[in-house]
């Protein structure tokens, strides 16, 4: 048994585990190779001992750090998967995170939200265990609290009724981050990470709602399922499968069920991440110097299983480290290349769609003048260490296979629903690096 210590030693040893304090000198136990991180769930040291498991990120300046109950032994360390408390816990921080992000650029409001913050957790987590955990959607006053549903049937997440005609809202979000290399020593890495999130207008205390996820039958097996805590029931072969551990065989194809009594406002269904077999579009960066001129050439193709239907898809290249661009010659085969204002930054602008080829193909010169301070610079990328960034977004469309068949959405509730249901994919901190140069290695371990 390790005792929780107090607020300000918490602070301390967790800021020393995040490697945030003055003191940046080898601490074995904490920077050590042989330990990787796979989560947000960390270990932290403290007076008593190691303190396990510890929910802790950083997003936007702010760190966000719970500490979970966890209802059986420790000794040897139970799957993370098969704690509840760690999921509960990331809820529960999702929610504050979604309550403070809208205000960080307004310190005066970001301020005054948190004084709020602790009202609304005495709301969301009257006895500890989050009952509710979209914290917008809680009152700031306890003046303003609702008085708690007099129906026993109503669960506490549905925190008002509604009246009107049935609706259900689906949408499905996967978001493909990649690491493209070109070289044959080092591996390319791709991920699929989505989200289905639910909007249901149903009258009654405690609509049943089962929403089926399915897959085509070439499409990608979903992995690392976390569903929202209103899903009534699951199949535990579907929370096994796993993409932590490469050689586990532990696959689930599908149908996807969930059973659940749907929160008043929208909410987040489930997340998952995929192993797809190839990344939407393949792409080659070649940068070379030869003397004061830069020569450029980046070739995309568009894989033959993607829709090729964009709302948008541009490449953009930036050069670090240099100074504006004083002169550029180009040549596309598709799309249009426009220079940023600050000129340290090409954009290739390729549209709603890759031409019949599926190919297209930019090459280039390009020659700086005298650098300045606002120009950008990156302690990663310097010579021609460097890389092409995709931004795009398909609608209609996801990587998996995933999608909701309208037909299946069951709704034990009096009314003939509308059921609407739409996905999309966005690219994601997706990479091509420069073949002619080394070029950061992520390795799939680091890659979560």
């Amino acid at each position: 048994h390790v005792a929780i210590p107090s607020d300000n030693d918490f602070l301390k040893a967790l800021l020393f585990e995040l490697r945030l304090t003055d003191d940046q000198s080898f601490v074995e136990h904490r920077d050590t190779c042989t330990r990787i991180d796979h989560s947000s769930v960390r270990s932290v040291r403290v007076e008593g001992g190691d303190l396990w498991p510890v929910v802790a990120f950083q997003k936007s300046g702010l760190i966000y750090a719970c500490l979970p109950l966890v209802e059986e032994t420790l000794e040897p360390r139970p799957p993370l998967l098969t704690i509840s408390g760690l999921s509960q816990g990331l809820a529960l921080l999702f929610g504050i995170l979604d309550y403070i992000s809208p205000s960080r650029k307004n310190e005066a409001e970001m301020s005054a939200k948190i004084g709020q913050l602790r009202n609304l957790l005495i709301q969301a987590c009257p006895l500890g265990t989050p009952l509710n955990t979209n914290i917008s959607s809680l009152n700031s006053s306890f003046d303003d609290i609702q008085v708690i549903p007099t129906d026993e049937k109503q669960p506490v997440w549905r925190s008002n009724t509604y009246k009107g005609k049935p609706q259900v809202n689906v949408s499905i979000t996967e978001k493909v981050k990649c690491m493209q290399y070109d070289k044959r020593d080092v591996v390319d890495m791709w991920q699929v990470y989505g989200v289905v999130n639910c909007k249901c207008d149903i009258e009654g205390a405690a609509p049943n709602v089962t929403l089926t996820l399915n897959l085509p039958t070439n499409g990608s097996p979903l992995q690392d399922i976390l569903v929202h805590h209103c899903v009534t029931s699951v199949d535990p072969a579907m929370l096994m499968s796993s993409s932590v551990d490469p050689l586990d065989d532990s696959v689930y194809s599908g149908p996807y069920k969930f059973p659940f009594i749907p929160p008043s406002d929208s909410f987040n269904l489930c997340y998952y991440t995929s192993q797809v077999p190839v990344p939407p579009i393949l792409g080659c960066y070649q940068l070379i110097e030869e003397g004061s001129q830069l020569k450029l050439t980046v070739n995309l193709k568009l894989h033959e299983s993607i829709k090729n239907s964009f709302e948008y898809c541009e490449a953009r290249i930036p050069f670090f480290n240099r100074g504006p661009i004083a002169h550029l010659e180009y040549k596309v085969s598709y799309g249009q290349l426009d220079l940023s204002r600050e000129k340290s930054l090409l954009v290739w602008i390729i549209g709603q769609k890759f031409p019949k080829s599926s190919e297209v193909s930019l090459t280039g010169t390009v020659t700086f003048g005298a650098a300045g301070e606002e120009h950008p610079t990156d302690y990663v990328c310097t010579g021609n260490t460097a890389y092409v960034k995709m931004y795009f977004r398909i609608p209609d469309f996801t990587l998996t296979g995933c999608y909701v068949d309208q037909h299946s959405v069951q709704i034990f509730a009096p009314g003939k629903p509308k059921i609407t249901a739409s996905r999309e994919l966005i690219s994601s901190d997706y990479y091509i690096w420069n073949s002619e140069a080394s070029a950061p290695i992520m390795y799939k371990s680091l890659y979560y």
